[in-house]
């Protein structure tokens, strides 16, 4: 039987966490460590100036749930290294939010299976549009079945998935694209300043690229890495003598 990790980042409230739980019973054993609120932003972040509180927690039936008042990324290190347990998968979302094209960079959900990957555990993480995670619900098996059908975890140890919030025409592989969301300083009333931001309609058709994948109704599966070195670079310089 799989041995499963969950978390996310909108925290351990989220329905959207729970019926994850729920449909990952159907493969293996599930261990559930989410944030105590919502951690979205938080990319992989630790907390290791403070101490945090962990608490067990019955929420899901069949399922052994922690709360952690801490980043996603911390919650896969408490899942892994602080239970002292080997997992075949760690599993983040269903985040109410794409994390598409450059954006990633700055995810909680991602950067919770960056941290899976660090920690040498295959990864995958969910998302869909913030309004719902329904659809994506509905999609889990189907895309799941192409994962393991197609052998993707063999190849990638940590996948990117993002749902339409339609049923899909279809699931395509897919890379990074660049910017998916607007950004904006809004100065409020008492003078402090709030970041906004807004999907930014693209017109591309290319379904190689994650953003247009989704915007063109198909769920995108992009395989990504945690390593930050830059290897077409690093073949290139490696001669150059010190």
């Amino acid at each position: 039987m799989m041995k499963i990790l969950i978390t996310n980042d909108d925290g351990i409230s989220s329905p959207s966490i729970i019926a994850l739980a729920k449909w990952a019973k159907k493969h293996g054993e599930v261990t559930v460590v989410a944030p105590l609120v919502e951690q979205s932003g938080k990319s992989q972040s630790i907390d290791f100036h403070k101490s945090v509180e962990i608490k067990k927690v019955d929420l899901i039936d069949g399922c052994e749930v922690y709360t952690m008042n801490s980043t996603p990324a911390d919650c896969v290190r408490f899942g892994i290294t602080g239970l002292g347990r080997e997992y075949d998968l760690v599993l983040s979302g269903i985040n109410r939010g794409y994390n598409l094209g450059d954006d990633i960079a700055y995810s909680g959900t991602v950067g919770a299976i960056l941290e899976a990957g660090r920690l040498q555990t295959k990864a995958i993480a969910l998302s869909t549009d913030v309004d719902s995670f329904e659809a994506a619900y509905t999609e889990l098996d189907n895309a799941y079945s192409f994962i393991k059908d197609n052998g993707l975890l063999f190849h990638a140890s940590l996948l990117n998935v993002n749902f339409p919030t339609v049923k899909s025409k279809g699931i395509v592989i897919t890379r990074q694209g660049g910017m998916f969301y607007s950004d904006e300083f809004v100065r409020l009333e008492d003078g402090t300043y709030i970041q906004v931001g807004e999907p930014i309609q693209s017109t591309d058709t290319d379904l190689s690229v994650d953003i247009s994948a989704i915007q063109n109704g198909y769920i995108s599966i992009t395989p990504v890495t945690a390593t930050k070195t830059d290897l077409l670079a690093y073949d290139k310089i490696k001669s150059i003598k010190q």
